[in-house]
């Protein structure tokens, strides 16, 4: 291991030598200011992880979190200057974590809180009207493609990952329930905001995101959940800015 590689090994392994050659401003040997300087380095990474993922931070306690942080780093160092996207990384490391077997929701709740972030830095959109949708006639209605804004994302997760969420951020709220969470994350104006779906709803956004027409969307939530509402899911997915204007259905 050498040169650029060997030195942001050297970098994020409290454990490895000072690469070979560094010197300070005498031209002495520069260990201890290496030591300064990667020390540092962890940190703010640590600390940029722990703003990026504070539910994770008090789930795990601090110093769970900082050791489990310094694991982390060495082996899923920043692949971008752009530290919006550092963490990207996070939830499957934390699925693979075997001293984290008994918490595998957590690396849904990481999931979620890079989802969130992701939905602050996604691009702006023009959301649909509602008046322009309800003056829609029928027809043209089901026939209707449409756009899902940027910022929306869709989070499946085997555990009650939001509610545990909400617990983590806010003690008052109620205690999770041992189930699964289907979860819409959606930027109505500056700051994300997650939402639990309702039963069906999942499948339904999901298919709107495939470009199916809002016809056959509906069907296929009806077909797969008999008590599905439609309306429901459309009210929320306008009051959340996450539809942008219908598209009429293009023949082959």
């Amino acid at each position: 291991m050498t040169g650029q590689t060997g030195f942001h090994a050297a970098l994020l392994d409290p454990s490895a030598p000072v690469p070979p050659g560094l010197t300070d401003g005498a031209g002495r040997a520069a260990g201890r200011r290496f030591a300064v300087y990667r020390n540092n380095v962890a940190v703010s990474l640590t600390e940029a992880l722990i703003e990026g993922f504070p539910a994770c931070h008090r789930l795990l306690g601090d110093d769970t979190f900082r050791g489990m942080a310094g694991a982390y780093l060495r082996e899923h160092p920043p692949a971008s200057p752009v530290m919006a996207q550092f963490g990207a990384d996070l939830p499957g490391f934390l699925d693979a974590a075997p001293q984290l077997a008994r918490m595998r929701w957590l690396a849904d709740v990481a999931r979620l809180e890079y989802g969130l972030r992701l939905s602050y830095h996604a691009a702006d959109a023009v959301p649909l009207d509602g008046t322009a949708l309800a003056a829609m006639a029928a027809e043209d209605l089901s026939a209707s493609t449409f756009g899902l804004a940027p910022a929306m994302r869709l989070l499946r997760s085997d555990w009650p990952a939001l509610s545990i969420w909400r617990k983590a951020m806010n003690p008052s709220a109620p205690q999770a329930a041992n189930r699964p969470e289907d979860i819409l994350i959606a930027r109505p104006d500056y700051d994300p905001e997650p939402h639990l779906l309702m039963p069906g709803d999942a499948a339904f956004v999901a298919a709107l995101s495939d470009g199916a027409p809002l016809g056959q969307v509906a069907e296929q939530a009806l077909t797969a959940q008999p008590d599905h509402d439609t309306t429901r899911i459309l009210g929320l997915l306008l009051q959340t800015g996450s539809l942008t204007p219908p598209q009429p259905e293009t023949m082959p």
